[in-house]
């Protein structure tokens, strides 16, 4: 009974954990839903009985949502494939062989994470500025590259180190060659650490606003949360529209979701087949 009654607490507790934790995004998208003038209200209304679109319809009356939906989605992919490529090459290295400066290179990766990304605002503008990339997917893409790649070849690092070397010594006896082991027998067991990795450089390169606000400093090309920004600082005069900034908020959440739907379930087998029969 005491073990059936602790269970039932800790059951409870959890549920009450993710009610808390789950609260804030039912509240976003609740109130995208209601007007402006219930949201102003003293009373809080917690289900969008009188909804209404009309808040997703205002904030894609200007089209610019699909325009700075297509600059993030360019700028992520752009992010996600080339650290998970570096980032990948890179753990490889550190983890099979043993070189001159291995040490010294982890170390160096370390280092670079405690570096404040403020500090380093005015030398990544100047430099992209010199060569003519404001504005641009590259410019944006390769200092975000360079912000990511230093943590995620920590990351991959482990899941690289975890794969037993002796996997590719016995497909090598079986007569393989030293790549087609790696890519038959390592590069499968690999699958969770690369997901894992791609989710970190996702989310990074996706919501980034800072390093965004500095290297595109036209507002011609902007990425979605210098779009959102625009709703909260219409005009000097102008009362900020929380019904359109919450609308806004939602239309960026969407992929997010969408892209960890499609990861969950990647991420799970690659779980189960990743796991070594003894």
């Amino acid at each position: 009974m005491s073990r059936r009654l602790a269970k039932a607490l800790l059951g409870a507790l959890a549920v009450v954990i993710a009610l808390l934790w789950i609260f804030p995004v039912y509240w976003m998208v609740n109130s995208a839903f209601l007007p402006t003038i219930i949201l102003q209200s003293f009373i809080p209304t917690f289900f969008p009985v009188s909804g209404t679109l009309s808040n997703f319809t205002g904030t894609l009356a200007d089209g610019t949502f699909f325009s700075a939906l297509g600059m993030s989605v360019a700028v992520t992919l752009t992010v996600v494939l080339f650290c998970l490529l570096f980032a990948f090459l890179a753990a490889v290295a550190i983890s099979r062989f043993r070189f001159r400066g291995r040490k010294s290179f982890v170390i160096a990766v370390l280092v670079v994470q405690m570096l404040p990304a403020e500090g380093l605002f005015i030398a990544q503008y100047k430099m992209v500025a010199s060569v003519h990339l404001l504005d641009t997917v590259i410019g944006v893409s390769v200092i975000y590259i360079a912000a990511v790649v230093p943590f995620t070849i920590w990351m991959l690092r482990g899941f690289v180190a975890g794969v037993p070397a002796d996997l590719e010594e016995a497909a090598m006896v079986d007569g393989l060659s030293r790549f087609g082991a790696f890519m038959r027998i390592t590069f499968p067991l690999l699958a969770p650490g690369l997901v894992a990795s791609g989710v970190y450089a996702f989310l990074q390169a996706w919501n980034e606003f800072t390093v965004a606000l500095v290297l595109l400093p036209s507002g011609s090309s902007q990425t979605l949360p210098l779009w959102l920004r625009g709703f909260v600082q219409a005009s000097a005069t102008k009362e900020t529209d929380w019904g359109q900034v919450m609308a806004a908020s939602t239309l960026v959440a969407v992929p997010v979701i969408v892209f960890f739907l499609i990861v969950q379930g990647r991420l799970t087998s690659g779980l189960v087949s990743g796991a070594v029969k003894g």
